[in-house]
């Protein structure tokens, strides 16, 4: 194909945001579907949605308790009730049929239409009813122990959503909250951009499955399963091409099968002291490039287009094959380019600062991204590390609910000194 690998063994090592951004300069909004409201959550909005209706469509109680006209009860309270004669009743769902006059009362129950006539609620706990119940007395007249203003206790019309209004804007990530202004609404799909399909292939001869003997030397493949977990949890659709030994045909056949996907991410193969033939494979392929990346762990990163059928071209994100090393630079770059494809831009995690309770240390003027339990005390937040941070230990990722940064320029961060923390997670105990 006259296309190679770009080997930048001389070249100096790339910044995290310098990587990041020759990587994003790839990927695009992807085109929106409709979908079922339901499997929206997460997607961005492609339009924006406005109320067919009004929200409540008519004016309704907040309370359960008796639809009155203010001015019957004036001077009603504790030590002085005002009794009314209750007319008729109404249930959430029902049409009242009476009106309200002065002196009388509808006996109504929270989003039950307000009945002609009345302009307020007052609460069964402001009335004698159950003590009438209590004493075997009848329920057709109740003492009211309330003056209410008028519009207490009532939800207007159109309070929430009022017809023709801006509900929901374009671009707006869909929560559990907007799922429901959806459903409100009577919508059963809504237009979004699509979620990115993620072709995911764990390389190595030393890998087997899960489910397998794993025999002495072999490892189980970890791996894809961590990645594909990632990739859902970023929104992105995972397709899991499973495990290609170091092989030319192991791997074509297994590459062939990330047919339109938006993105391929492989682990493994990418390093110096790697098997050539997953570079070899990758460079009659297409047009990849391995760089250096001034982070610990994930220093070793690929990135580029492959050739996937006859035809199409797939942005291919190599990452390392340590776990947490595959699983930090995935968190830098690979949750980014899905981002930008759902239309979500490339938001890093949310980050916070952190006192350190033992030291970062910086050996080789790389970002240190070390795994940390992150708890509050004293009104802040500290950062205890997960214990060794070799890069194939993937229990300190496990371990850990941040990553707290050591900057490239400083040799060390003291324990006792102000980190800045991006959260993997926010545990409800520290949060």
């Amino acid at each position: 194909m006259g296309e190679h690998i770009h080997r930048h063994r001389h070249e100096a090592m790339l910044s995290v945001e310098e990587a990041r951004e020759r990587i994003l300069r790839f990927f695009d909004v992807l085109p929106t579907e409709d979908a079922p409201i339901l499997d929206a959550q997460g997607q961005v909005l492609a339009g924006d949605v406005v109320g067919a209706f009004d929200i409540p469509s008519l004016d309704n109680s907040a309370m359960d308790g008796f639809a009155v006209q203010s001015a019957s009860l004036a001077g009603a309270a504790d030590s002085s009730p005002v009794e009314l004669r209750v007319v008729d009743s109404v249930a959430a769902g029902d049409l009242p049929t009476t009106a309200v006059g002065p002196g009388t009362a509808v006996r109504i129950m929270t989003g039950a239409p307000i009945p002609d006539g009345a302009d307020s609620v007052v609460p069964f706990e402001d009335t004698d009813e159950s003590e009438r119940k209590a004493a075997g007395a009848g329920t057709d007249r109740v003492g009211m122990r309330h003056e209410p203003g008028p519009g207490e206790n009532v939800r207007r019309a159109g309070k929430d959503i009022r017809r023709g209004d801006l509900v929901l804007e374009r671009g707006a990530a869909l929560r559990p909250a907007e799922i429901g202004v959806l459903a409100s609404l009577g919508r059963r799909t809504v237009r979004v951009v699509r979620r990115p399909v993620v072709a995911i292939l764990a390389t190595g001869d030393e890998l087997v499955e899960i489910g397998t003997e794993a025999a002495p030397g072999k490892v189980y493949d970890s791996n894809s399963y961590t990645i594909v977990s990632a990739v859902r949890r970023a929104g992105g659709v995972p397709r899991r091409l499973g495990i290609a030994a170091d092989d030319l045909d192991a791997l074509d056949a297994k590459l062939d099968r990330a047919a339109g996907a938006d993105m391929l991410i492989t682990t493994a193969g990418v390093s110096k002291g790697d098997y050539d033939v997953v570079k070899d494979v990758l460079a009659r392929r297409g047009k990849v490039e391995l760089w250096s990346v001034r982070m610990r762990p994930a220093k070793p990163l690929a990135f580029g287009t492959i050739r996937i059928g006859r035809d199409g071209t797939v942005p291919h994100l190599g990452l390392p094959g340590n776990p947490v090393s595959a699983l930090v630079a995935f968190e830098q770059f690979g949750r980014a380019a899905i981002h930008k494809m759902m239309g979500r831009g490339a938001a890093a995690r949310p980050t916070i600062e952190a006192v350190l309770e033992e030291p970062i240390h910086n050996t080789d003027g790389r970002r240190v991204y070390a795994r940390a339990i992150i708890s509050r005390r004293d009104g802040g937040y500290v950062a205890r590390l997960t214990g060794d941070q070799s890069s194939n230990l993937l229990t300190s990722m496990a371990r850990a609910n941040g990553l707290a940064i050591c900057p490239e320029d400083e040799a060390v961060k003291h324990a006792g000194e102000t980190v800045k923390v991006e959260m993997i997670d926010w545990p409800e105990e520290v949060f």
